[in-house]
Protein backbone atom coordinates (compact mmCIF):
# COMPACT_ATOMS: atom_id res chain seq x y z
CA UNK A 1 0.00 0.00 0.00
CA UNK A 2 2.88 2.34 0.77
CA UNK A 3 4.31 1.79 -2.74
CA UNK A 4 1.04 2.86 -4.36
CA UNK A 5 0.97 6.05 -2.29
CA UNK A 6 4.58 6.86 -3.19
CA UNK A 7 3.87 6.31 -6.89
CA UNK A 8 0.74 8.44 -6.79
CA UNK A 9 2.60 11.22 -4.93
CA UNK A 10 5.36 11.17 -7.57
CA UNK A 11 2.80 11.35 -10.37
CA UNK A 12 0.88 14.23 -8.78
CA UNK A 13 4.15 16.11 -8.17
CA UNK A 14 5.11 15.97 -11.87
CA UNK A 15 1.70 16.79 -13.42
CA UNK A 16 2.11 20.61 -13.34
CA UNK A 17 5.66 20.53 -14.81
CA UNK A 18 6.35 21.38 -18.44
CA UNK A 19 5.97 18.45 -20.84
CA UNK A 20 9.04 17.27 -22.77
CA UNK A 21 7.20 15.36 -25.48
CA UNK A 22 7.82 16.52 -29.06
CA UNK A 23 5.09 16.33 -31.67
CA UNK A 24 7.75 15.32 -34.20
CA UNK A 25 6.04 14.70 -37.51
CA UNK A 26 3.76 17.69 -37.10
CA UNK A 27 6.32 20.12 -35.61
CA UNK A 28 9.93 20.00 -36.86
CA UNK A 29 12.57 19.49 -34.20
CA UNK A 30 15.15 22.23 -33.72
CA UNK A 31 18.62 20.72 -33.89
CA UNK A 32 21.73 22.21 -32.27
CA UNK A 33 24.19 24.09 -34.48
CA UNK A 34 26.87 21.40 -34.17
CA UNK A 35 24.51 18.59 -35.22
CA UNK A 36 25.90 16.53 -38.11
CA UNK A 37 23.18 15.70 -40.58
CA UNK A 38 23.08 14.87 -44.26
CA UNK A 39 25.65 16.53 -46.53
CA UNK A 40 25.01 19.33 -49.02
CA UNK A 41 27.16 19.52 -52.16
CA UNK A 42 27.92 22.61 -54.23
CA UNK A 43 29.18 21.19 -57.57
CA UNK A 44 30.49 24.56 -58.78
CA UNK A 45 32.98 24.69 -55.90
CA UNK A 46 34.23 21.11 -56.28
CA UNK A 47 37.69 20.81 -57.83
CA UNK A 48 37.58 16.98 -58.02
CA UNK A 49 40.57 16.58 -55.68
CA UNK A 50 39.14 13.26 -54.43
CA UNK A 51 40.17 14.00 -50.83
CA UNK A 52 36.66 13.39 -49.47
CA UNK A 53 36.56 9.91 -51.00
CA UNK A 54 40.05 9.07 -49.73
CA UNK A 55 39.38 10.16 -46.14
CA UNK A 56 36.00 8.41 -45.87
CA UNK A 57 36.35 5.50 -43.42
CA UNK A 58 33.47 3.53 -44.97
CA UNK A 59 34.26 4.24 -48.65
CA UNK A 60 30.71 5.43 -49.27
CA UNK A 61 31.70 8.38 -51.51
CA UNK A 62 32.43 7.95 -55.21
CA UNK A 63 33.16 10.78 -57.59
CA UNK A 64 34.54 11.31 -61.05
CA UNK A 65 35.55 14.30 -63.11
CA UNK A 66 36.82 15.27 -66.52
CA UNK A 67 39.31 17.89 -67.68
CA UNK A 68 37.95 21.37 -68.21
CA UNK A 69 36.68 21.77 -71.81
CA UNK A 70 38.18 25.25 -72.08
CA UNK A 71 41.89 24.76 -72.89
CA UNK A 72 42.79 28.01 -71.16
CA UNK A 73 41.46 26.86 -67.78
CA UNK A 74 43.12 24.38 -65.48
CA UNK A 75 41.40 21.85 -63.29
CA UNK A 76 38.56 19.43 -63.66
CA UNK A 77 34.78 19.55 -63.81
CA UNK A 78 32.73 17.28 -61.57
CA UNK A 79 30.81 14.62 -63.53
CA UNK A 80 29.39 12.35 -60.83
CA UNK A 81 29.28 12.52 -57.05
CA UNK A 82 27.47 9.75 -55.18
CA UNK A 83 27.10 8.93 -51.49
CA UNK A 84 25.75 5.64 -50.22
CA UNK A 85 23.91 6.63 -47.01
CA UNK A 86 23.33 2.98 -46.25
CA UNK A 87 26.90 2.81 -44.94
CA UNK A 88 27.68 6.51 -44.31
CA UNK A 89 28.30 7.19 -40.62
CA UNK A 90 27.99 11.01 -40.94
CA UNK A 91 31.43 11.44 -39.38
CA UNK A 92 32.03 14.91 -40.92
CA UNK A 93 35.51 13.94 -42.18
CA UNK A 94 34.58 14.65 -45.82
CA UNK A 95 33.65 18.24 -44.97
CA UNK A 96 36.72 18.82 -42.82
CA UNK A 97 39.14 17.81 -45.57
CA UNK A 98 37.45 19.66 -48.46
CA UNK A 99 39.69 22.63 -49.43
CA UNK A 100 36.91 24.58 -51.17
CA UNK A 101 34.05 23.74 -48.77
CA UNK A 102 32.10 22.23 -51.65
CA UNK A 103 30.57 19.68 -49.28
CA UNK A 104 29.10 20.85 -45.96
CA UNK A 105 26.95 19.24 -43.29
CA UNK A 106 23.34 20.28 -42.75
CA UNK A 107 20.95 19.91 -39.84
CA UNK A 108 18.70 17.75 -42.02
CA UNK A 109 18.43 14.26 -40.57
CA UNK A 110 15.31 12.83 -42.21
CA UNK A 111 16.58 10.08 -44.50
CA UNK A 112 14.14 7.27 -43.93
CA UNK A 113 13.26 5.10 -46.92
CA UNK A 114 11.41 1.90 -47.68
CA UNK A 115 14.12 0.58 -49.97
CA UNK A 116 17.88 0.45 -49.56
CA UNK A 117 18.25 1.65 -53.12
CA UNK A 118 16.72 4.98 -52.08
CA UNK A 119 19.67 5.59 -49.73
CA UNK A 120 22.08 5.89 -52.66
CA UNK A 121 22.09 9.64 -53.40
CA UNK A 122 23.56 11.36 -56.45
CA UNK A 123 24.98 14.82 -57.12
CA UNK A 124 21.62 16.41 -58.00
CA UNK A 125 19.97 15.21 -54.79
CA UNK A 126 22.92 16.38 -52.68
CA UNK A 127 22.85 19.80 -54.36
CA UNK A 128 19.12 20.20 -53.69
CA UNK A 129 19.61 19.28 -50.03
CA UNK A 130 20.31 22.88 -49.04
CA UNK A 131 17.77 23.30 -46.25
CA UNK A 132 19.07 23.67 -42.72
CA UNK A 133 22.74 24.20 -43.56
CA UNK A 134 24.70 24.50 -40.33
CA UNK A 135 25.01 28.12 -39.26
CA UNK A 136 28.81 28.05 -39.03
CA UNK A 137 28.99 27.04 -42.73
CA UNK A 138 26.63 29.72 -44.02
CA UNK A 139 28.19 32.34 -46.20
Amino acid sequence: MQGIIKGLAYTLKHIPKKKVTHHYPDEPMEMPDRFRGIQHLDPEKCIVCNQCARVCPTDCITLSGRPHPDPGKKGKILDTYNINFEICILCDLCTEVCPTEAIVMTNNFELSAYSRDDLYKDMEWLHENNTNIRSENKV
